[in-house]
């Protein structure tokens, strides 16, 4: 843990933590198909032991050791293993059918995460362990997909006011606003590639537990937009197929 950062900020992020694990079940448990709910419990489980392991390889500055090794041991064990198992499931038959039967309704409410997330990397930059450029201050505006993602929910996927590829822009543009702030906070990160930020480096996500903001909360986000992305292209083939 990071000295002299009141412990209450800790156990705050825990908490937006634990809401991105809720919403996420949240989602699996509301879809259509039985098979798919059914999967809810083992998933939570299993995303719990993640957080878990990563609290330990985090506590014993695992992450925060030696900042001079390429690539960044955050990268290599909190972040790489996420986005392979995305890949995983997006390449398998398995995990395209787990996809696809994934409301992404619920999954566009999941973003709401991010308004709690922003705001919080602001109390983490006035406590000087995030450097400005990662909050909407600098270059961050990730916000907006939170802000607006309830709206999209509601009007466009409860109220079909909305047409689907104003609903794909949306993804579209919100993951650009996610990558965009994971470049930002990669290269403001101490290492042998960091390229922002030298007067006050990214140093919180290599510490317990805001390491869970790279290692859990923005694959889930990510994978949250790739499935509703995936959705509604099939959405389209379907449309012009028929």
């Amino acid at each position: 843990m990071i000295a002299n950062l009141p412990t209450y900020i800790s156990f705050v992020f825990g908490l937006i933590t634990v809401l991105t694990l809720l919403l996420f079940i949240w989602a699996i448990r509301n879809s259509d198909f039985e098979k798919t709910r059914l999967k809810a419990r083992p998933i939570f489980i299993g995303l719990t032991i993640w957080l878990i392991i990563q609290s330990v390889l985090t506590l014993n500055n695992l992450y925060n050791g030696d900042t001079n090794i390429f690539p960044p041991k955050i990268v290599m064990v909190g972040v790489l293993p996420s986005i392979l198992s995305i890949i995983v499931l997006f390449a398998t038959t398995k995990g395209r059918q787990f996809i696809d039967c994934l409301p992404i309704k619920n999954l566009t409410y999941l973003n709401i995460v991010r308004i709690p997330v922003e705001f919080f990397l602001y109390w983490l930059f006035l406590n000087k362990v995030v450097p400005q450029l990662m909050t909407f201050e600098g270059r961050n505006f990730d916000i907006l997909a939170g802000i607006t993602a309830p709206f999209i929910a509601y009007y466009g996927l409860t109220k079909a006011k909305l047409n689907r590829q104003t609903i794909l822009i949306w993804n579209f543009i919100c993951l650009g606003l996610l990558i965009n702030i994971v470049v930002n906070a990669l290269f403001s990160v101490p290492s042998p590639i960091q390229k922002f930020a030298f007067e006050q480096p990214n140093i919180a996500v290599l510490h317990f537990p805001f390491s869970w903001l790279p290692t859990f909360i923005v694959p889930i986000v990510l994978f949250g937009h790739l499935v509703s992305i995936r959705q509604l292209l099939k959405q389209k083939t379907n449309l012009t197929s028929n």
